[in-house]
């Protein structure tokens, strides 16, 4: 029997620890700096708000039923909904579905079949999908499906509204039973030559990604990553995920990210991001 990841010499550790809990570490050292910006709206959070933001999501899942190993899909394009459901079902130990915002219907019921996703999180539409009309049309196909949350509306607001069901010290007692090598994410690769395959990753390999990207690069507190690829996407999940750096100062710098449309006015304007 082979290990399925060797870890070879480094002299920088890696880090071993769930993303809620490097969270908890990000916010109680730089809870006031700014930690996301999503420029369509031009919406902003601290780090403090954004962990309470996330805390309050992550409730709401447990008051919903979702807990450790369910898988919650992700529908939409990039929003802070999608950074903030992503760090809710890290929190309490389920399974991001990554679900590329530009599928059909029947490749929409393959994934959450596939996948198993048991409530799904997703926009109302995208460019020129109906995203209800779709989720409607495949829905009695996808036994496992027990509830739609879609952003934006009020079924959002219920979400976090259900925490109040729930008390943090709850939450926080079911952070503690995750273990870093737990499953919290399923990416779907092309599908070019076959059905997409679900790749699985673990809190260790997001984690420790985006750490070591933080440490090439060498950010500080006073730089921000700006996303323009997709959320979905593994390069846009990756690296949206951010870990203080105990070695080389800090990394409490601002993840900037929009869609399309305001990528483009951005780039037109030629302005700087604040």
């Amino acid at each position: 029997m082979f290990p399925s990841y060797a870890s070879g010499i480094s002299e920088v550790p890696l880090l071993g620890e769930t993303i809620g809990a490097n969270l908890r570490r990000t916010v109680a050292q730089y809870g006031d700096r700014e930690a996301l910006v999503e420029m369509q709206s031009g919406r902003r959070w601290t780090y403090a708000e954004f962990g309470a933001e996330v805390d309050l999501v992550s409730r709401g899942l447990l008051a919903r039923g979702i807990g450790k190993g369910d898988r919650v899909g992700i529908w939409a394009p990039n929003c802070a909904e999608w950074v903030i459901t992503q760090y809710a079902t890290a929190t309490v130990g389920a399974i991001l579905v990554n679900i590329n915002p530009a599928y059909r219907t029947h490749e929409l019921a393959y994934a959450l079949n596939q996948s198993g996703v048991r409530l799904l999180v997703s926009a109302t539409e995208f460019k020129t999908s109906d995203y209800r009309a779709m989720v409607e049309e495949v829905r009695l196909d996808c036994p496992a499906l027990e509830e739609l949350v879609y952003i934006g509306t009020g079924d959002w607001d219920s979400l976090r509204e259900a925490a109040a069901g729930v008390p943090i010290a709850e939450l926080h007692r079911r952070a503690a039973e995750l273990s870093f090598d737990d499953p919290i994410n399923i990416q779907y690769t092309s599908g070019t030559t076959g059905f997409p395959k679900g790749a699985t990753l673990s809190h260790h390999n997001i984690l420790n990604n985006g750490y070591f990207v933080t440490e090439t690069i060498a950010f500080t507190a006073d730089d921000r990553l700006c996303l323009p690829v997709p959320l979905y996407h593994w390069n846009g999940n990756l690296r949206n995920q951010k870990s203080p750096r105990p070695r080389r100062g800090d990394t409490g710098c601002a993840v900037t990210f929009g869609d399309d449309a305001g990528w483009r006015r951005r780039v037109a304007g030629s302005s700087r991001l604040h």
